[in-house]
């Protein structure tokens, strides 16, 4: 049995290792995924900084 969740587990970082996650964030941000991992591999997974850096604040 899948089971999809609907929000991240914590909302404050991206876990670029669960796709679902990546998924989350990148329709949220109406970003594509290899622009979402590029920009947590330069500023980290936090949130808050990767929304300034993609200019989503």
């Amino acid at each position: 049995m899948v089971v999809s969740r609907r929000h991240p587990q914590d909302s404050r970082r991206i876990n670029r290792y669960e796709a679902w996650d990546l998924q989350y964030w990148s329709d949220r941000w109406n970003v594509p995924r290899h622009k979402l991992v590029e920009t947590i591999r330069r500023v980290g997974d936090q949130v808050d900084d990767v929304a300034q850096a993609l200019g989503k604040n």
